[in-house]
């Protein structure tokens, strides 16, 4: 049995070292594996970190982008590449824990095809992005027609099975949280307690640059026409309201009453631009998901790639690598 361990990243260079020792610490105990690490265009020594770890590692191997691309199209990238029997990816910031890769793989001989992490409690984090993130699972959950699992993050484990079906969808902006439940057979669920970050910055923030707010919208919009059926029945409504509110101004206006109107004409005008403007809004995002897809564009470009036996590659040269930090700041947030 091959483990397959895929990691997205972007300037972890204080990361990588501690989290290649434990999690190699892990699967040595539990047969061949093989570390897949996807550098989604890192500005810092990354890279030269990863190189140095190959050297006395075979089993590291290493996926560099042409450009900053995201998490997501990093992580494909990955399990395009992995060769294991299962596939596990998580983050590269040591906030999901690799001891628990065992329980993972117990799920799995148990029967599961996808084994998901649910996160009990999450340290480090603030009690407002906690309640920002329950709050948007159960928006999702509304709105959706999966069922999700709160808290459960992209620490996952999928059989090579359920991964050929995942590569084969071809949505061009995919919610890889919501697909490994949409593609179905045997699901299990693993509870772990998130650890604060080990060193460096978080990625994510509430206002940072890369925030939840993407992925919310994401989510909510690839497995529900939902928020278009909420848009049409408000409209119904707030014309009902309008209608009555003319007659009653017209029905004063026949009885003699002289209504200043000037208040009730711009709140009117108001509330309905508004309401124009947020389903227009909802529009635009199904609209801009259906013109992504139908460009045709591929999902990610691969630079170059080391430690793959496809690989002709030529050696590999300190610093030869990384992306100009014009180009890099310039291009898609890594989510």
């Amino acid at each position: 049995m091959l483990i397959s361990v895929v990691f997205s990243f972007r300037n972890e260079e204080k990361v990588i070292s501690e989290l290649v020792r434990r999690t190699v610490d892990v699967l040595v105990r539990l047969g061949p594996y093989e570390l897949i690490f996807v550098n989604d265009a890192s500005t810092d020594s990354s890279a030269d970190v990863l190189q140095s770890l190959r050297a006395t590692n075979d089993d590291i191997k290493i996926i560099n982008m042409s450009r900053r691309f995201g998490v997501t199209p990093c992580v494909i990238a990955g399990m395009a590449e992995a060769k294991g029997d299962v596939v596990i990816y998580m983050d590269s910031d040591l906030q999901d824990p690799p001891e628990i890769i065992p329980e993972l793989l117990r799920k799995w001989k148990e029967g599961a095809e996808v084994v998901h992490t649910v996160r009990t409690k999450r340290h480090g984090e603030s009690l407002l992005k906690m309640w920002v993130t329950v709050f948007a699972y159960k928006m999702i959950n509304a709105f959706s027609d999966i069922d999700f699992y709160e808290n459960a993050g992209d620490f996952k484990l999928l059989s090579r099975r359920a991964v050929a079906e995942l590569l084969k969808l071809n949505e061009h902006d995919p919610y890889l949280r919501g697909l490994s439940f949409w593609i179905g057979f045997s699901q299990a669920v693993v509870r772990y307690e998130r650890d604060p970050r080990f060193s460096g910055d978080s990625k994510f923030g509430l206002f940072r640059s890369v925030n939840p707010y993407k992925e919310f919208v994401r989510g909510i919009t690839s497995f529900s026409g939902a928020p278009l059926y909420f848009a049409l029945i408000l409209g119904f409504f707030v014309s009902i309201v309008s209608f009555l509110a003319l007659g009653y101004v017209l029905l004063n206006k026949l009885m003699g009453f002289n209504m200043p109107g000037w208040t009730a004409i711009m709140a009117a005008t108001l509330f309905l631009s508004g309401v124009i403007l947020f389903t227009i809004g909802i529009l635009g995002v199904y609209l801009g998901r259906i013109y992504e897809q139908l460009r045709g564009r591929p999902r990610y470009i691969v630079d170059n790639k080391f430690g793959f036996d496809e690989d002709n590659q030529s050696p590999y040269t300190p610093g030869a690598i990384k992306v100009r930090p014009a180009i890099a700041d310039s291009m898609v947030p890594h989510e």
